[in-house]
């Protein structure tokens, strides 16, 4: 059995303090890939592991106070890449990919449109360039999971209000057209697959009641190579604390790292 989760904790530091790791400790994940860190690598809380004997690997962007990417993992790698080869974006700190015999599994952080028309441009750059890199991963060989915050939400069921939001980012046509074509290229949205229902949201605005009334987006995914997908057996979105604006993913793979 694997036990994946994902998580925007929009600051690790104050994640941290909100209880994450409290609640990581109880989880038993074997693979946790965590988004906006919002720290420099000498920040992340020392107390963030899976136990004495994981491993932690962080992509730090050179801003401070701004994006990052880490995975913490119970077993040691083979290989570790940092950044996926883009100048831009690799500045910014959205990348990390664990590499095992028979898996591959990586945090990644997508921009997000909505403070600008020119960070929406950047996120159509990013959405061009990430391609070969997931391309060239899925002609690798070995399974993928893909975790992150994507800040697309897919379908009409993916988000609340969505007649509003046809022409705002992270619902704007070519974004999730962006992702159509993706599962159609033989990825599997694995939360979807195990679980149809709607008003399954990942992220609420602090705005208003947003949270408390569910009025939320769908935006963080775990996106798999057809035959890991095909083993994944439970899901779970957890919404009971509030470490950050997002609640961590989780999905368990009946499948055994090499």
């Amino acid at each position: 059995m694997l036990k994946i989760i994902t998580a925007n904790t929009n600051g690790i530091r104050s994640a941290v303090q909100k209880g994450f790791q409290s609640w990581l400790s109880a989880q038993d994940a074997d693979i946790v890939c965590i988004q906006e860190l919002k720290s420099q690598d000498h920040e992340v809380p020392e107390e963030l592991t899976l136990g004495p004997s994981s491993f932690r690997y962080f992509h730090c962007a050179e801003k401070k106070g701004y994006s990052g990417c880490a995975v913490l993992t119970k077993k040691e790698p083979d290989e570790v890449i940092i950044g996926f080869g883009s100048e831009e974006f690799d500045r910014e700190g959205r990348y990390v990919e664990v590499r095992f015999k028979n898996l591959i599994v990586v945090s990644i952080y997508f921009p997000s449109g909505s403070s600008s028309e020119e960070r929406q441009q950047a996120k159509f750059r990013f959405l061009d360039v990430i391609l070969d890199r997931l391309n060239t991963l899925k002609a690798d060989g070995r399974e993928v999971v893909l975790c992150g915050d994507v800040n697309i939400a897919h379908k009409e069921i993916d988000i609340k209000n969505w007649k509003r939001n046809l022409k705002n980012s992270g619902f704007l046509p070519q974004e999730r057209q962006w992702l159509t074509d993706l599962f159609a290229n033989g990825w599997t949205d694995v939360f979807r697959k195990l679980d149809p229902r709607p008003n399954q949201y990942t992220w609420w605005s602090n705005r208003g009641r947003a949270r408390q009334n569910n009025v939320g987006w769908r935006i963080d995914y775990q996106i798999a190579t057809p035959l890991i997908a095909a083993k994944a057996s439970k899901t779970d979105v957890y919404r009971d604390g509030r470490f950050s604006d997002h609640a961590p993913l989780t999905v368990v793979y009946d499948f055994d790292i090499k």
